[in-house]
């Protein structure tokens, strides 16, 4: 990570990257290298678990999020439910992805994607699969 202190908020998309050694791999591992430091939404988790579940299976998919419980897990409060509902209104985002965004945002974080949706939002960190 380019600045240790930086809090990040690493979306589904980086996750998958990374644990399934993705295309875009090196460009999310250094946000892993303290991953205390990582903030998880609990959606996050959600997609996870769900993502693994289809293509592995139910225990593949418990190991991931384990592993997600070792960065800083997120909660989904009203006070970030709130902020979701106006970034979904404003950025036009999915239900998942205005929570996923509002948690990087009530957290003072970065959000490190590759996810289309987020490209060029305020305090998004987006890397494009294209010309890859």
């Amino acid at each position: 990570m380019n600045n240790p202190l930086q809090k990040v908020v690493v979306d589904t998309c980086g996750w998958i990257e990374w644990l399934t050694d993705g295309v875009l791999c090196d460009q999310y591992a250094s946000y892993f290298e303290e991953i205390t430091h990582v903030i998880v939404p609990t959606s996050v988790q959600f997609e996870l678990y769900k993502w693994v579940c289809r293509v592995k299976n139910k225990e593949m998919a418990l190991e991931a999020v384990a592993l997600t419980k070792q960065g800083n897990v997120q909660s989904l409060s009203t006070s970030i439910a709130l902020l979701a509902a106006d970034a979904s209104a404003e950025y036009k985002l999915s239900f998942a992805d205005a929570i996923i965004y509002a948690s990087a945002q009530a957290c003072q974080a970065t959000l490190v994607t590759s996810d289309d949706h987020f490209e060029g939002l305020p305090d998004v960190i987006y890397f494009s699969k294209k010309n890859r």
